[in-house]
């Protein structure tokens, strides 16, 4: 006797496949310490996209001040920062809903472990990334 498939795992097969063609993929540019490249590398590899004509922004990168990663930057779309007063200072952070509305073939998000701004809606960048890539 030939056993049938269960149709309701045939359809969770076929549930699972679809979401993670739709889902974004993620590159992560990993250094062990502060300064090894990391931004560097990762603008480096945007570049190359960019040169074949595919939708590439900056959503948010952290420079340091080093003119070398600085210079990468040049070319690229950047988009807008959220800026959000708190105690007094001004801070500039990742604009998540522009960057969903965009929804460029490539976003570059510098730091990972960054905790957002107050208001965010998410306490960490990673968190954001999360849901960039869903």
């Amino acid at each position: 006797m030939i056993e049938r498939p269960d149709p309701a795992e045939i359809l969770e097969r076929v549930h699972t496949a679809e979401a993670k063609a739709t889902r974004g993929k993620l590159t992560i540019f990993f250094g062990a310490a502060p300064g090894v490249g990391k931004t560097y590398t990762m603008l480096e590899a945007a570049r190359v996209e960019l040169d074949q004509q595919r939708g590439v922004i900056i959503g948010i990168v952290e420079t340091h001040g080093r003119y070398d990663t600085e210079s990468l930057v040049l070319g690229f779309e950047l988009l807008q920062r959220r800026v959000v007063e708190h105690e007094g200072t001004k801070q500039t952070d990742l604009d998540l809903n522009s960057a969903l509305t965009r929804r460029p073939h490539l976003i570059l998000v510098d730091e990972l472990a960054h905790t957002n701004a107050p208001g965010a809606r998410h306490l960490k960048r990673w968190q954001d990334v999360e849901e960039l890539l869903d």
